[in-house]
């Protein structure tokens, strides 16, 4: 069984230069690679497009990178509680690939399948359907989507062993189970890592085969982007 354990974040990123594609799981602040994006943040690696469902908040996750100017380019589905993102999308330092939430996810899966391409219903008649090709099913006009090409996807997990295999924990599953083996090398980043055999089979969300390098976090903030509460009756 290969061992893809590297040591710490600063290790897993190793390989990832300037103008590099990455694939970012999470969902707003949940089940985001904490550590491995401050690692990028460290590295100074700069001119990054960055695929991720949005860019976390302004002083955490993604946002980090925004500030120090580090991504040329973002693929998300909307702008979310980032007020630098939005600065910088609308004064247009940022180049910013608006895309619907469900196609975002479906061109991850896609290119983590091996499928090329995929016809879809959403977005068309707006811009997002500028300049694609258009085909009718049962009546219906869809776009055609072309899946991800990214050179590396960064996820989250609870748990993960040795040889990859990955469970998620809760919401935290989100994009980062359709962004694992999406790219040409994935890290995933866990809160646990375990022995081979550790882990029940039936468990598994992602085989180990998808994945490329394995470490364990440390230190995980886990923040949350917006609570809300309601009066104790």
């Amino acid at each position: 069984m290969i061992d893809k354990r590297v040591k710490n974040a600063k290790e897993a990123i190793e390989g990832i230069k300037d103008g590099m594609t990455l694939m970012l799981g999470g969902f707003g602040l949940c089940g985001i690679p904490e550590n491995s994006i401050n690692a990028l943040v460290e590295s100074d690696v700069k001119d990054l497009t960055c695929i991720s469902n949005n860019a976390g908040v302004d002083d955490f996750g993604l946002g980090l990178l925004l500030h120090k100017r580090q991504i040329k380019k973002m693929i998300s589905s909307y702008v979310g509680e980032n007020a630098e993102f939005e600065r910088q999308m609308l004064s247009g330092e940022l180049d910013v690939e608006l895309t619907p939430q469900g196609t975002l996810a479906e061109k991850c899966r896609a290119a983590q399948a091996g499928i090329p391409a995929f016809y879809t219903p959403a977005g068309y008649g707006t811009e997002i359907a500028e300049g694609k090709e258009v085909k009718e099913f049962h009546g219906k006009p869809h776009i055609l989507e072309h899946a991800y090409e990214a050179d590396y996807s960064i996820v989250k997990a609870w748990k993960g062993d040795h040889a990859g295999n990955l469970i998620f924990k809760g919401s935290a599953r989100n994009f980062n189970h359709p962004m694992a083996g999406a790219a040409k090398i994935t890290i995933a980043e866990v809160e646990e890592l375990v022995e081979p055999g550790e882990l029940d089979p039936n468990e598994i969300h992602i085989p180990g085969i998808m994945i490329q390098r394995i470490f364990q976090g440390e230190k995980f903030e886990k923040r949350i982007e917006q609570r809300t509460v309601r009066t104790k009756e």
